[in-house]
């Protein structure tokens, strides 16, 4: 891992924050099966906005985790999907998401003994 001192302007703590943020996980997570239009992505991530959804994606393609498709058939559409690089993080968020399985109930119980004893 690149150190924070590195003379690279893009360090471990910026691409961190790139993927670690609110919709990253959530939308590669919805394109591990396949490609996703953009309506048909937007409306398997509940609460998502439309401007939230564009700026991620588009971040999410200039860090090369995910290809963005335009066709030009019948009616122009826009899919994206997940290119390898994008899919190496799978491993990563599944571990993730088993441990948020795993230990719901003790944060849970964390959450109410602190917000008991805020008083």
């Amino acid at each position: 891992m690149p150190s924070e001192t590195s003379s690279s302007p893009f360090t471990s703590r910026v691409l961190l924050d790139q993927i670690a943020d609110k919709w990253t996980a959530l939308i590669l997570g919805a394109l591990c099966p396949g490609p996703l239009r953009f309506n048909a992505l937007r409306r398997s991530l509940d609460g998502i906005t439309q401007t939230s959804l564009t700026k991620t994606l588009r971040r999410l393609e200039r860090n090369g985790l995910l290809h963005r498709t335009v066709t030009t058939e019948a009616v122009i559409a826009v899919e994206y999907a997940i290119t390898p690089l994008g899919r190496t993080l799978g491993p990563l968020f599944q571990a993730l998401d088993s441990w948020t399985q795993d230990h719901v109930a003790e944060v849970e119980s964390a959450r109410r003994r602190y917000d008991g004893s805020a008083d």
